[in-house]
Formats: structure tokens, C-alpha cells, sequence
């Protein structure tokens, strides 16, 4: 199936000269002038190596028709992920590698896109944007304006944040997956 460029998002599936590749990062560039493009590193997902490609956000790329379910997250092991299928309870293990980056931002219980190529999990897309607790944070500085300054904070996962100044420890708020930015507070 042929998308648009733009569209790619972390955890897609794309094929390039029959091979598969699994997309690590997309980032969108408008420059004032010329042809806006969209950057990709993606990892090829027969002998894992990474590669960067970029195109013009308009052009068409093919999307591989994986098998793509809603997975629960279970628990962690020396095997690896354990996801549970929710209708069937059928159980599939994501390796780490596969894991990649995604690894901090899973919680127990939270559902997960798998995406699984001929039985074997490629792929797992998390939620766009998750809810956090802050841990850690500096203090406000004084004469800090609220509009622009944003101030380092550690969550409950480990992630390194930053955060509008009056965001304090044992604060929830929810991020985006994507770039680790802050959204906005959480309303639980």
C-alpha cells in the first residue's frame, strides 16, 4: 500500500527493493524555500542494519502489509516482552532488539500495536502519548517567564523531560512518545 512520506511515524513497516525495513525515526523539514523533506532511519529487519533515507514529504513510499493487532504489555523476562493478544490470549514474545527505543515508555496493562511478519514480531508501535509521573525536577528560578522556559524533570520511567516551570515532583503529566515533550498535565 503506497503512502505519503509525511505520514511515516516510528514503528511503521516500509519495503524498499523487496526488503523490510521497520522506521526507528521520521522527522518532517519545511525549509522557508525549496522542497520540504522527510528524513527516515529505519532498520532492516532481515540482518538489522540501520539506514537513513530521505524523500520529498509528498512522494509515495510502500507501506508492507504486516499483520498489525492490539497487544496488552504482560511482563518483562530473560526471554523477553511478553504481549497477550486480548480476544485470542494468545502470546507473543517481542525480543529486544525489536524493543528498541521504546523500552522506557512500556507500563504494565498498556496496550501496543505488534506488528508480526510471517508469525515473527518485527515491530511494535506504543502509544502516542502516555501519561508519567515526574520524579525529580529543579527548582524555579525567579524571574523565569512562564511563556518560554522550560526546565529539566526526570519521570518515573527514567526519561529525562523538560517541563513548564510549574510542573513539581509527584506531578503526572503526559507526554509525547515520539519526542519525549511535554503535552500537558494529566487529568486523572
Amino acid at each position: 500500500m503506497k503512502v505519503i512520506a509525511s505520514s511515516l511515524r516510528k514503528g511503521n513497516v516500509v519495503e524498499m527493493d523487496g526488503k523490510l525495513y521497520v522506521v526507528l525515526t521520521a522527522s518532517n523539514f519545511h525549509p522557508g524555500k525549496g522542497t520540504p523533506t522527510t528524513s527516515v532511519d529505519m532498520r532492516r529487519i532481515s540482518d538489522g542494519t540501520k539506514v537513513s533515507e530521505r524523500w520529498r514529504t509528498t512522494e509515495m513510499v510502500e507501506k508492507a502489509t504486516v499483520d498489525e493487532r492490539e497487544y496488552d504489555f504482560l511482563y518483562e523476562d530473560s526471554e523477553g516482552f511478553h504481549f497477550m493478544e486480548p480476544t485470542t490470549y494468545e502470546q507473543v514474545v517481542v525480543t529486544e532488539d525489536v524493543m528498541g527505543a521504546n523500552k522506557p515508555y512500556l507500563q504494565e496493562g498498556m496496550k501496543c500495536y505488534v506488528k508480526t511478519f510471517e508469525g515473527i514480531p518485527i515491530a511494535l508501535e506504543v502509544p502516542q502519548k502516555i501519561t508519567v509521573e515526574i520524579v525529580e525536577t529543579e527548582p524555579v528560578t525567579k524571574g523565569q517567564t512562564a511563556s518560554s522556559s522550560y526546565k529539566p524533570a526526570i519521570t518515573d520511567n527514567g526519561l529525562r523531560v523538560m517541563v513548564p516551570p510549574h510542573i513539581g515532583p509527584g506531578t503526572r503529566i503526559v507526554i509525547n512518545t515520539d519526542d519525549d515533550s511535554y503535552v500537558e498535565r494529566a487529568k486523572d
